[in-house]
């Protein structure tokens, strides 16, 4: 991420973020990795597993090289503040998956004194569910499990295909499909599971935003795919809402962001519904919001296209000069919602799992009880 990474260290999160890697059951599965930014910070780690009943931490990258971390969580819990603030409302129609880290954890941890205060600031949340692997042979059935039990309970879920080759230009999220034509499959594939109810898709974080490590031709003919990813989709369930990378507001320039996303299909109906921003990274919603209003004006689309802003980590706003890998100081954001009450803004979404460490204060994509107890506390 060249100036300021959106950043997903890779990726999962099921509550928040729930990443659904293979491990050979069909299900799916979630929990993230470890991705770098040129500038801010990187992106969420490569989500862990889709979910399944294995827990396992995912192994981090072998091209990343974490920072050393710059604050440990601490050793012994603390107890939660009886004047800590009430749990967010929760959406009643945003979908919380019923496997994630978070969730793993809360169960095994009934005594732990962090476990009432990160169970209903956290693991009660609705989050997206990452897909971050390359199986073409179970993504579909894995998509399906999510969103037939979404609709089931009359909920709209939140997936993020994430497996676009040279993903993360090599860095700690690296890895995807083996090429474009794969990928081209994978998405079909995908696409077959999303069903006939309302979904949002939030399509490859970081896809757009960073690119500078490709060359003029592969350039193309990424945001060619991703026009095609689009039409997909939206041709697979007319229901379904997709969202295209715009990085946030410490990154690319609005106007340049927009360049990118036209040629990606980004300003067609018939591929998009908008644009997403700060995925895993820590920029306010206002700051956020305006800056998706300028790219959106900037892209020249239909009026109908919005935007939606991930809030998971950034109720304190971006930690100074840049640091990216488990900032110290940062709090939960604004509840994930359908309903803003701001021009243009679609949603407030958890895409990222609060918790789930970008590599410092845990191996990357893997929840972290201390992180995020400080991230309920602000502290």
């Amino acid at each position: 991420m060249a100036a300021a990474a959106s950043v997903v260290v890779a990726v999962g999160t099921v509550t928040g973020l729930v990443n659904a890697l293979d491990q050979g059951g069909g299900t799916d599965e979630a929990r993230p990795t470890v991705t770098r930014s040129p500038s801010l910070q990187p992106l969420p780690a490569v989500p862990s597993a889709s979910p399944s009943t294995s827990s396992a931490s995912p192994s981090p990258s072998k091209s990343s090289s974490k920072p050393s971390p710059k604050a440990k969580a601490k050793a012994t819990p603390k107890a939660p503040k009886t004047t800590a603030a009430a749990a967010p409302a929760v959406s009643a129609r945003l979908y919380r998956h019923n496997d994630s880290q978070v969730l793993d954890w809360v169960r095994a941890n009934r005594s732990d004194p962090r476990r009432p205060l990160i169970e209903s600031r956290i693991a009660d949340q609705p989050a997206a569910v990452w897909f971050a692997d390359y199986t073409p042979s179970t993504i579909t059935s894995r998509v399906r499990a999510v969103t037939s039990t979404a609709a089931a309970s009359g909920r709209v879920p939140v997936v993020v295909p994430y497996a676009i080759p040279n993903r993360d230009c090599g860095g700690a999220s690296q890895g995807g499909a083996p090429d474009l034509g794969a990928y081209d499959g994978w998405i079909d594939k995908f696409a077959a599971g999303l069903g006939s109810g309302e979904v949002i898709v939030v399509l490859e974080p970081d896809s757009l935003a960073l690119v500078d490590c490709l060359s003029a031709g592969d350039r193309a003919r990424r945001y060619a795919s991703l026009a095609r990813a689009g039409r997909v989709l939206k041709a697979a369930n007319p229901r379904a809402r997709v969202y295209y990378d715009a990085g946030h507001s410490g990154w690319n320039a609005a106007a340049a962001q927009a360049a990118r996303l036209r040629q990606a299909g980004a300003a067609s109906a018939a591929s998009s519904d908008g644009v997403f921003t700060n995925v895993s990274n820590f920029h306010r919603t206002a700051e956020e919001a305006a800056y998706a209003r300028q790219v959106l004006s900037a892209l020249a689309g239909p009026s109908s296209l919005g935007a939606v802003i991930d809030t998971s980590r950034n109720g304190n706003g971006a930690p100074p000069e840049g640091e990216w890998c488990d900032p110290a100081g940062r709090k939960l954001g604004q509840a994930p919602t359908l309903r803003t009450g701001q021009s243009r803004i679609d949603a407030f979404l958890w895409v990222k799992l609060p918790g789930e460490s970008d590599g410092c204060k845990g191996a990357p994509g893997t929840f972290t009880p201390g992180y995020a107890y400080d991230l309920v506390t602000g502290g």
